[in-house]
């Protein structure tokens, strides 16, 4: 029978966070590589070695056959849209600065290609960064606007964001724990094609999101009403049961004059973070 690379990698991914296990823990109890774990969790490794399997098994205190055919008990879907004592029944999470940290690595290394000023490379970023993120600029325009103000021939912005961005784990094991309980989404400000890139690569929880707001592609970011309107109506619930996760506190304002629930993430301290979001997500009784 033909292994479902797509199904393991779900019941794997399920397995190890119902133990408690980030991904670097569970690699190093099965002496796999980061890399190895990632796309098998992903689905993209075809036929897994099974000695390689039944050792992550073994690790997870579960059965071969058990990880091989899994199947979540009826019970956890039942779970999956209960509501917290503060009445939130769906959680959106930011992507920078929540679920990835994205460090101004990328601009020193621009300007170690470049020669120009680290201070010239932010301020062109950050001049063009709205268009493209709201969709009003391609990736083209702005990568060769980019390249135009650096005095570079070309660059690809998307290569540079994704060498030194980092990922929060703790946030991804919190966020599929979350998913087990309530409807999860993402609501972020990102240039187009970046989030489907990231999922790809494992750098975003590998979930069936209930919604995935893209100001790309919604053609709005925050804090502009406009696209908390469009995730509210996503959602399909009262902005009264919606709480946002965002690092950016003038996006959490807009989204608190609207009537949702917000939760302020600092990446500098993550546990911290984690401990409150549990804490408003606690179910009511």
């Amino acid at each position: 029978m033909a292994m479902d690379e797509k199904g393991l990698g779900r019941r794997l991914q399920a397995m190890r966070v119902n133990a408690g296990l980030t991904q670097q823990a569970l690699c190093q109890r099965a002496g796999l590589s980061y890399s190895t774990l990632t796309k098998i969790e992903r689905g993209a490794i075809r036929a897994p070695s099974i000695f390689t399997i039944q050792s992550i098994a073994e690790c997870l205190g579960v059965s071969l056959d058990e990880l091989m055919q899994y199947k979540a008990p009826a019970s956890a879907k039942a779970v999956q849209k209960r509501r917290s004592k503060s009445g939130v029944s769906f959680v959106y999470f930011d992507i920078n600065g929540c679920l990835v940290r994205f460090y101004h690595r990328a601009f020193t290394r621009l300007a170690e290609v470049s020669g120009a000023p680290a201070d010239v490379i932010e301020t062109a970023f950050w001049h063009y960064n709205d268009d493209v993120c709201r969709g009003d600029m391609t990736m083209d325009e702005f990568n060769r606007a980019f390249a135009d103000t650096l005095g570079m021939d070309h660059l690809n912005w998307i290569d540079y964001y994704l060498e030194t961005i980092d990922t929060i784990d703790e946030m991804h094991d919190l966020v599929k724990w979350a998913s087990q309980h309530y409807r999860v989404g993402l609501l972020t400000n990102t240039m187009p094609g970046f989030i489907q890139v990231m999922r790809e690569r494992g750098l975003l929880p590998n979930l069936d999101y209930d919604a995935i707001i893209d100001s790309s592609e919604v053609k709005a970011i925050k804090p502009e009403a406009k696209i908390y309107d469009i995730a509210t109506k996503k959602a399909g619930c009262p902005p009264g049961e919606i709480l946002l996760v965002d690092d950016a506190r003038g996006n959490l304002m807009a989204a608190e004059k609207r009537g949702w629930h917000v939760l302020w993430f600092d990446d500098y301290n993550p546990d911290e973070s984690i401990s409150r979001i549990k804490d408003a997500l606690e179910p009511a009784v």
